[in-house]
């Protein structure tokens, strides 16, 4: 999948729907009394979407695991390229979180 395609940005929201349809579709399966061969086919469509589902799903989790590497190595090389400002940053930020919490807890 690309970064900037559509389906890619769209796709928990889509993955969502998806799953509503096939649980609303499991439920219609489970109720309904019909032949055999109705349910086999009902069946058959269930497991088609489930395993296009599922595809999805493990692309999506590819894709997010990509992009976290990338970002993980990215922060990392900031860090080793400017150790200093990084140690000062995350000084900066730990006294700021010190200073907020140690407010609440004056009273």
């Amino acid at each position: 999948m690309k970064k900037n395609d559509k389906t890619t940005q769209d796709s928990p929201t889509k993955l969502l729907d998806d799953l509503r349809a096939l649980v609303s579709e499991a439920e219609k399966l489970i109720h309904k009394a019909s032949s055999k061969a109705s349910i086999h086919g009902d069946h058959e469509s269930l497991r088609d979407r489930f395993d296009r589902t599922q595809l999805r799903i493990e692309e999506l989790y590819t894709d997010t695991k990509t992009r976290v590497a990338s970002v993980a190595k990215s922060a990392d090389a900031s860090v080793r390229a400017n150790p200093y400002q990084s140690l000062a940053i995350a000084a900066g930020i730990g006294l700021l979180v010190g200073a907020v919490t140690g407010r609440g807890n004056s009273k």
